[in-house]
């Protein structure tokens, strides 16, 4: 389950999709009935599911996500809270409480060296930079478990996408993810940009595997059906349920009629579900701009190739670590 808790945010990242003006947020009630109908109708205990708070940027409504991680952690159904941030809304009282509760991973998004980082994140007036104020976390994120940071690349920083992640490793972090850029246009010598920065990523990667340093990648294991988005039960800010939230883009938020199978007064039986999920990609098609799906579409290839050529350093890696285990 998707819950975009609220859409607003402190940010206006230049590569953003999300529409954030003149919408609600979800309320405690409504997370606490979300989480409830998710346990109930869709998961099970023996097959859990997973529940991921997003936004905007969910710690604008800290009272929410609170009552969501609470709820979730209550039900057996559920087995993993995802919880993705700026940053800008945790401190030392949050990351302790987060690292509390074990069923939450929480992904910190970061762009790299701070010259990307404040040239791409555009705060709104009166808000901290986002890489100082993460930076002075650093001592507490390093001690805090299952903390992921998604490197966010764009066009424009994709010639630095090696350096970068050089620079979030030399921070400390050892959990990532990685995030091209979504739904926008990319030009052919980006996209070779994009492709010779992973392939440098991959090489940094494999040679902390090889030294037998830990070093997790989260997009070895995650797959979706639409680039970017998630497919799943969605509950909307607005409390409207969707099979996927392709409907955050202000690009393609016309399709938000097209794609509603219900509300959390009214949700959508698992076949609803299913039967949306799987028109997505073909409304998604006939929404977008060509050149905007085609870029997409590169720029997935291109993380595609890095998860592809990661794959066998990552095996062995495992098999040393257990040998190493059994010895």
């Amino acid at each position: 389950m998707i819950l975009t808790v609220t859409r607003a945010c402190n940010l206006r990242c230049a590569y953003c999709p999300t529409a954030k003006d003149g919408w609600p947020s979800l309320s405690q009630d409504d997370v606490r009935a979300a989480v409830r109908l998710f346990a109930d109708r869709y998961a099970t205990v023996a097959r859990p599911g997973d529940v991921k708070l997003f936004g905007g940027e969910p710690l604008l409504v800290a009272d929410v996500v609170r009552a969501a991680i609470d709820a979730a952690m209550a039900r057996p159904e559920i087995r993993r809270v995802y919880l993705s941030t700026n940053g800008l809304g945790l401190n030392r009282d949050w990351l302790a409480w987060l690292g509390s509760q074990p069923k939450v991973i929480l992904t910190v998004s970061m762009d790299g060296h701070p010259k990307d980082h404040r040239g791409l994140r555009r705060a709104l007036p009166g808000v901290d930079d986002a890489y100082d104020h993460v930076c002075a976390l650093l001592p507490d994120l390093a001690r805090a478990p299952r903390v992921v940071v998604s490197q966010t690349i764009a066009p424009s920083t994709a010639r630095r996408a090696g350096a970068n992640f050089g620079h979030l490793l030399g921070l400390g972090f050892r959990r990532f993810n990685f995030l091209p850029g979504y739904f926008l246009p990319w030009r052919t010598d980006q996209l070779d940009a994009l492709r010779a920065g992973f392939s440098d990523i991959a090489d940094q990667i494999r040679a902390e595997w090889a030294a037998g340093r830990r070093l997790y990648v989260r997009n070895l294991f995650t797959w979706a059906p639409t680039p970017f988005f998630n497919t799943g039960l969605v509950v909307d800010a607005d409390r409207s349920i969707h099979p996927s939230n392709v409907g955050l883009s202000g690009q393609i938020d016309a399709l938000l009629g097209k794609t509603q199978v219900g509300t959390l007064d009214q949700p959508p039986t698992k076949k609803a579900l299913r039967d949306g999920a799987v028109a997505v990609r073909d409304r998604l098609e006939d929404a977008l701009d060509p050149v905007l799906l085609r870029s997409t579409m590169a720029a997935d290839a291109a993380l595609t190739e890095l998860v592809t050529a990661l794959y066998p350093a990552w095996l062995a890696s495992k098999h040393a670590r257990q040998a190493a285990a059994s010895s």
